[in-house]
């Protein structure tokens, strides 16, 4: 099953999640879908219902979890609901800026994979990186803060520059663009 939008937020309100995480979930997706957007503008092919959901469900795991788990917890919950495994891949792998095997191994997490492999699952894990609670903010804001905690900056770097690349510019000044575009 491809959850639409409202069956996303149904699944939110199933499962308890807060409405603060349901903002944050939806203003991710506004982000996801400016990117997505503008990779089919560029001809790049992406599954743009799969971003959707997937950023729309990326934090549902945060109504089992308050930890980095919330991933994992997160794809469990859609397993189980019989969402589609590209988005659960998507859930799973956009904590941090992916998750390396050596980190989810000292986690105690299933050998799975947490890294963001495709458009789609580096779009979200992305668009999450620009949203603090239901705010689009610089992505500077968000490498500080890896700094701060002492989170894989170098990684955090490589996802922006994947995006960019796969966009052909800057994706930040383009979110900021196109928000201040819509009013």
């Amino acid at each position: 099953m491809r959850p639409s939008e409202e069956e996303a937020l149904a699944l939110h309100r199933k499962y308890g999640s807060h409405e603060a995480t349901i903002r944050h979930c939806k203003t991710v997706a506004k982000v996801s879908m400016i990117l997505a957007e503008e990779l089919k503008r560029r001809g790049k092919k992406v599954d743009s219902g799969a971003i959707l959901a997937g950023a729309l469900l990326h934090d549902i795991g945060r109504t089992r979890t308050q930890t980095v788990r919330h991933g994992v917890e997160g794809s469990e919950i859609l397993k189980d609901e019989g969402v589609d495994q590209d988005v659960l891949l998507i859930v799973r792998r956009h904590v941090g800026a992916g998750i390396s095997p050596e980190e989810a191994k000292a986690l105690g997490f299933p050998d799975l994979g947490y890294v963001p492999r495709t458009t789609e699952e580096a779009v979200v894990c992305f668009a999450d990186k620009m949203v603090d609670a239901d705010r689009v903010r610089p992505f500077e804001e968000e490498v500080k803060r890896f700094v701060r905690k002492g989170h894989d900056v170098p990684r955090l770097l490589a996802l922006r520059e994947r995006v960019r690349s796969e966009l052909g510019q800057d994706p930040e000044a383009l979110i900021f663009d196109k928000i201040k575009a819509s009013g």
